[in-house]
């Protein structure tokens, strides 16, 4: 290959699969506010007073970011060593179903494929998964002495990220005719039954809502017990990592000084 051609494959490579370097810490910044504003219009697009007033202004935001997200997974294949396998990879699945939906909806039309075409959309939520990658707390969320505060941010970020998705799927099975209205209206229902409040004024009615209903209950009983476990974490000795991603593989959580990555032994 090229000398110049993979220099800047590696300078691309680093950007944005690393967040040690300020374009790196940058490219993840911009990316995770893409990804918010992205998943934002999509909640805001299902309420139905916002979709008549604002409903072109949604329609041409979310292409936009489509068109971004395709040109970053692009990117992504192209500075990787081995592109099958992170398109293979469960981040590498997200990105692919965070755009397949805007397109396939091209090739549904007609009011007899509108259906369809909606729950297509849903899966744009998945575009909030790519946040947990950025998190790199996550992994000394269990080790560090001193970023109490940085784990508990990482366990809000988790806990929004489920209530999004849980909130998008109640949406989806028991809709308008039961009383989830909206993705933001499941989703506050999706908070007040993982919280163990359950206020009431919200119910699945359909056999398969209310066992996800049901999961969702018992779920939240495990989650009261974690703020527990961060503040215990605090006595755990921590252990230093790097955003450093191998540029065959693009593995996570080498340590500073690792000179191989431990996944596939390629030279860091």
């Amino acid at each position: 290959m090229n000398r110049s051609v993979s220099s800047f494959r590696g300078q691309l490579h680093e950007i944005i699969f690393e967040a040690d370097t300020r374009a790196g810490k940058m490219f993840d910044l911009l990316l995770q506010v893409s990804i918010l504003a992205s998943v934002l219009i999509v909640m805001l697009d299902s309420v139905a007073s916002f979709e008549q007033k604002y409903g072109e202004i949604f329609y041409i935001a979310e292409w936009v970011f489509t068109l971004l997200f395709s040109l970053e997974y692009a990117l992504r294949l192209y500075c990787i060593g081995h592109p099958l396998k992170y398109a293979r990879s469960f981040f590498g699945v997200v990105d692919l179903l965070s755009i397949l939906p805007t397109y396939a909806a091209l090739f549904l039309p007609g009011g007899q494929y509108l259906l369809s075409i909606r729950i297509l959309r849903l899966l744009r939520i998945f575009r909030i998964l790519k946040m947990v990658k950025f998190v790199g707390e996550a992994e000394v969320l269990m080790q560090s002495l001193r970023s109490s505060g940085r784990k508990i941010i990482v366990f809000l970020l988790t806990i929004f990220t489920l209530v999004v998705i849980f909130g998008s799927v109640m949406y989806l099975i028991e809709g308008e005719e039961n009383g989830f209205t909206s993705i933001p209206r499941s989703i506050y229902w999706a908070v007040v039954t993982m919280t163990t409040v359950g206020y009431g004024d919200i119910s699945p009615r359909t056999d398969l809502g209310q066992a996800i209903a049901a999961i969702i209950m018992v779920f939240g009983y495990g989650i009261i017990a974690i703020p527990t476990g961060i503040v215990t974490a605090e006595l755990v000795f921590k252990k230093q990592i790097t955003t450093q991603s191998c540029p065959e593989c693009s593995a996570y959580g080498h340590d500073p000084d690792a000179e191989y990555c431990k996944y596939c032994g390629e030279e860091l």
